[in-house]
């Protein structure tokens, strides 16, 4: 038994891979390599037009976030673009001036820049979100704010 691999790189496309097949004398499976673009945009959430990249060198930061059942998140502003996948529950954020979005399990959420907002977990299970920032070095990905109005 062999694998075949055709590799397909189209530019403005999500497919990176056209095909994978297993090759056997009967060829009677051939599992294909999938792919679903979760979201392309340049807007944040909230509708907000992203800011022009950071001039110099990126520095791109992966993070896992848990947020466990009933936890919030304070309240914060993201100096640099991120954007995640929401992989486990349901997560609200809220933003200073009260619009909310609910991101659910295996979409893909566009976090607001330099406004701020927090997340809430109002759900019975442990939120697990992959967050994706495009960062410089020593840039900070989140800044707290511990004293902004609570509600």
């Amino acid at each position: 038994m062999m694998w075949v691999l055709a590799a397909t790189l189209t530019i403005g496309s999500a497919t990176l891979f056209s095909s994978c097949e297993k090759a056997n004398a009967n060829n009677d499976e051939t599992p294909k390599v999938k792919s679903v673009e979760l979201i392309r945009t340049s807007q944040s959430w909230d509708g907000v037009a992203l800011p022009d990249y950071l001039q110099g060198r990126p520095e791109l930061v992966a993070v896992k976030y848990v947020f466990p059942a009933g936890q919030k998140l304070g309240w914060h502003h993201h100096p640099v673009m991120n954007y995640g996948v929401l992989v486990q529950g349901e997560l609200t954020i809220i933003g200073a001036d009260g619009k909310e979005k609910v991101v659910h399990e295996g979409e893909a959420v566009v976090e607001m820049v330099n406004t701020i907002h927090h997340g809430e977990n109002r759900g019975k299970k442990d939120v697990i979100l992959y967050m994706f920032y495009l960062s410089q070095e020593g840039k900070e990905l989140a800044v707290q704010h511990p004293n902004y109005p609570q509600d």
